[in-house]
């Protein structure tokens, strides 16, 4: 869950820092794509956590909801880079 969890907040953050360079807000944008790296960053600790317990032999059982977490995380980012690309693009925009 942790995954699905981080990803979501890193994928809303990531929206929201969108937001605030579309509004000429950089310095929310940066704080938010920073939170959205940090909440990446505890996701991808929750999946060496799995990623470990499998290398031990600890074999997990791979179900939709295992799928859907690591689709949740591929997904968000994905997301965070893209709105790197976004916000710049603003910056560009208003410098202008």
């Amino acid at each position: 869950m942790g995954l699905i969890m981080y990803g979501g907040n890193a994928k809303s953050d990531a929206m929201e820092a969108i937001a605030a360079a579309k509004a000429g807000n950089f310095e929310l944008a940066d704080q938010k794509i920073a939170d959205a790296e940090a909440s990446l960053v505890e996701a991808h600790h929750a999946q060496t956590g799995m990623l470990t317990q499998e290398a031990q032999g600890n074999h997990i059982q791979v179900t939709l909801l295992t799928v859907h977490s690591q689709d949740h995380l591929m997904t968000a980012i994905a997301f965070k880079d893209l709105a790197i690309e976004i916000i710049e693009l603003h910056r560009r925009l208003e410098a202008n």
